[in-house]
């Protein structure tokens, strides 16, 4: 399964207004494990996902489809896969200036 997962992770960490730090410390894991994550450099363990998710406020389904590539999802076009994202993206900059919970 090829996905972006640690570019997504970084994405969703930016949009949250964390550092590397402040992520890795709300997840439970270190810095260095977390910047390796995040450059595709290690694949992160379900136990990871799952505490990077928490930390993030956001469902592991949710950092899961943001992260897959489109030609995984098989069920939706590419404009809905586009707007879908654009949707998800929007809700996770609102809760973060709000600073509320998906």
């Amino acid at each position: 399964m090829n996905m972006n997962l640690g570019s997504t992770i970084k994405l969703v960490r930016k949009k949250r207004g964390y550092t590397q730090s402040q992520l890795a410390d709300r997840a439970d894991i270190s810095v260095s494990h977390l910047c390796l994550l995040e450059r595709g450099k290690r694949d992160p363990s379900l136990s990871t996902i799952e505490a990077i998710s928490n930390a993030l406020s956001i469902p592991v389904s949710v950092l899961i489809f943001l992260a897959a590539d489109n030609e995984q999802i098989t069920e939706l076009t590419e404009n809905q896969i586009e707007e879908l994202t654009r949707n998800i993206m929007g809700i996770i900059d609102g809760a973060s200036r709000q600073k509320s919970l998906f």
